[in-house]
């Protein structure tokens, strides 16, 4: 962890590198200090705007999302590398996607703990609280948002406050700490944003709403049903957040629809100048590669699984709006090959513009060489990929980067705590037919274009949750809190293959080695390496 503390000792100037547009723009801040700066709303916010930027989230949201979050779970198919061991279970300390999701959230809670110890001082040194009191309650929900992230990764780890003092004394034994603490730790940095936040703010900017609704998140994970249910439904009661009121496929498809009212927490991007981390970079490693363009990079590493592919309801609108299968079409878009230099097209070339000159095509009959697509699950996710490039009837694309944001917490996601919580008051191994929790259900099943239900189990709960959020990185999660005996039941019922053009070509893979200590992920080796004490037994933060 030393090189994560290192990070205190120049975080002023990392938190106040300009990264981008809308709320996250900010002047230079060149010679900025304590003592002559935080004095105004703008210079406080441009601080705390970089903490929502894809510059600090990338390191978990860019592969280790997938991996974790998909493929671990069994939503999602790779053949890289370094994401095999997700999809085999025999992921090691030595993990380079854990090693990337470690180093981004203590990154983002160590900017969250200095730049909250830099404000208290300002305030202490006569600064203006109204304007430092709401800035500091930010850091209180990114801090805790992050520590939930570990908790449910890692279970047992370090909380760290102080990553300046610790830098500086250059004593990095850090032990681990009780998942329970985590957990426990997570919630009060919730509790005080709750207390500190606005509840309206400009679009991007986290309330009280957004608070509430993640507490009832962590409630929900810890099995407090009655915090889970109250609070999720005073989100609710609110009236600030609803269900987004487009195709479910738009909200996931196009930047246009940042900040929509669904969003709670959205990590936000933007695809100008150089965007280099601070883009979202979701859309190179899913989108089909017959979709890469001289604007748009794509190269499918991750892909549906075959199990997820069995998981949607006949007519689930939300099916063509997460994977492309064969007859997938987007119309304005119209990806093109560009000529040789002599103005020439190849055979191929020729052949690939011809076949996507009305829109785009997803086949997976055509050759792939003139624009199908023919992978091991004959599918493509869809969630977070917006297009060719802005010259071939998309938005801008700079390589690898696009600007749409990721949305970490939506309003679907309270509606459905909400009836798992009621659930749970009621008692979870049975059924409901509470009218309130029937209703926030079926909001969501509605908007899908499916039929409603009048009673509900949690079996039901579940699956629609799978649905509703496949490839947002959240399926491991649902799966672990369910407890040991039900994630085995499920991780080795799931074929976690491939298809091929016939059964026979067929490579089905099930995993047979599924034990309790896979509920956790391993200490990335390297952190342990800097820090022994890592290796040691947990033990409790709170006296």
């Amino acid at each position: 962890m030393k090189n994560i503390f290192l990070y205190a000792l120049v975080i002023i100037s990392a938190i106040l590198t300009s990264c981008g547009e809308s709320f996250i723009d900010r002047p230079s801040l060149s010679g900025a200090t304590v003592s002559n700066y935080y004095n105004t709303a703008d210079e406080v916010r441009a601080a705390t705007s970089t903490l929502y930027s894809g510059l600090a989230w990338s390191g978990y949201e860019n592969r280790a999302l997938d991996a974790i979050g998909e493929v671990l779970s069994g939503n999602e198919y790779s053949s890289g590398s370094d994401d095999v061991p997700f999809r085999q279970m025999t992921v090691a300390a030595t993990s380079v996607r854990l090693q990337d999701s470690w180093k981004s959230l203590y990154k983002i809670g160590g900017w969250t703990s200095s730049l909250i110890a830099t404000l208290e001082q300002k305030k202490a040194d006569g600064g203006d609280a109204t304007i430092l009191d709401p800035a500091i309650a930010e850091c209180h929900f990114l801090r805790g948002v992050v520590y939930f992230y570990i908790a449910r990764i890692w279970g047992d780890a370090p909380i760290v406050t102080d990553p300046g003092a610790i830098a500086l004394t250059g004593n990095f034994n850090i032990p681990r700490y009780y998942k329970a603490d985590v957990m426990r730790f997570a919630l009060e940095e919730l509790q005080l944003a709750e207390a500190g936040l606005p509840e309206t703010d400009v679009p991007g900017r986290v309330t009280t709403w957004s608070a509430k609704g993640m507490m009832a998140k962590l409630y929900l994970y810890n099995k407090d049903y009655v915090n889970a249910r109250d609070y999720a439904w005073e989100v609710m009661e609110s009236g600030v957040y609803g269900l987004f009121e487009g195709e479910y496929a738009d909200m996931f498809n196009s930047s246009a629809n940042n900040n929509n009212w669904e969003s709670l927490f959205s990590v936000q991007h933007q695809c100008t100048g150089n965007p280099w981390g601070s883009g979202n970079q979701l859309e190179c490693d899913r989108a089909p590669s017959n979709m890469q363009t001289d604007q748009a990079s794509a190269w499918e590493l991750f892909r549906p699984s075959i199990d997820i592919m069995s998981a949607y309801e006949p007519g689930d609108k939300r099916r063509a709006g997460s994977m492309m299968e064969h007859g997938w079409t987007k119309p304005e878009w119209i990806p093109q090959k560009l000529p040789q230099d002599d103005g020439s097209f190849t055979v191929n070339d020729a052949a690939y513009n011809a076949f996507m000159a009305n829109g785009y095509v997803y086949d997976t009959i055509q050759s792939t060489s003139q624009g199908g697509a023919q992978n091991g699950s004959r599918s493509n996710i869809a969630k977070y990929v917006v297009g060719p490039g802005s010259s071939y009837g998309g938005e801008t694309v700079l390589g690898m980067n696009t600007g749409i944001n990721f949305m970490v917490l939506r309003y679907a996601d309270i509606l459905l705590i909400y009836a798992e919580a009621v659930l749970g008051v009621e008692g979870i191994t049975g059924s409901t037919d509470d009218v309130d929790a029937i209703k926030a259900f079926n909001d969501v099943r509605t908007r899908a274009g499916l039929g409603t239900k009048d009673e509900i189990t949690l079996a039901d709960i579940m699956q629609e949750r799978r649905v509703e959020f496949a490839f947002e990185g959240d399926y491991w999660y649902d799966i672990t809190r369910q407890g040991y005996t039900k994630a085995k039941e499920i991780i080795e019922a799931q074929n976690r293959g491939t298809v091929g053009n016939s059964p026979t070509w067929s490579v089905p893979f099930y995993v047979t080695n599924f034990t309790e200590s896979m509920m956790q992920l391993p200490i990335p080796a390297s952190e342990a390496l800097q820090d022994p004490a890592l290796n040691e037994d947990p033990v409790p933060y709170y006296n």
